[in-house]
């Protein structure tokens, strides 16, 4: 079974970055075929999805985090990453990856990695 592992969260003062990493167990192969996505949850609201990437490389955005955040992936890691920028106190959540757009939440959800924003 597939394991998603990530990392990298923290607390940070509005305005700073952060970068998230998320290593899954299985193959390359299997990875690269995989959109991947970047999904966070704040405390009493549903899971959301902020940005997505296709084993290509072509990437989408919710309106919220378009322009402060990119997602990318590295096929031979089997690893996607979240580059944040510009955060603001909204972005603090909880925040996972796992399958994206054509098949969302395929694999079971990981810990989940806590970002928290401070004004």
């Amino acid at each position: 079974q597939v394991q998603l592992v990530e990392s990298g969260g923290g607390l940070v003062q509005a305005g700073g970055s952060l970068r998230l990493s998320c290593a899954a167990s299985t193959t390359r192969f299997i990875f690269s075929i995989k959109t991947m996505g970047w999904y966070r949850q704040a405390p009493g609201k549903q899971r959301e999805l902020v940005a997505s990437v296709t084993g290509g490389g072509s990437s989408n955005y919710a309106d919220s985090v378009k322009d402060r955040f990119t997602i990318s992936r590295d096929n031979a890691k089997s690893t996607v990453y979240l580059q944040m920028n510009y955060l603001e106190p909204e972005d603090t959540a909880v925040y996972y990856c796992n399958t994206a757009i054509s098949n969302p939440g395929a694999w079971p959800w990981g810990q989940g990695t806590q970002v928290t924003v401070s004004s």
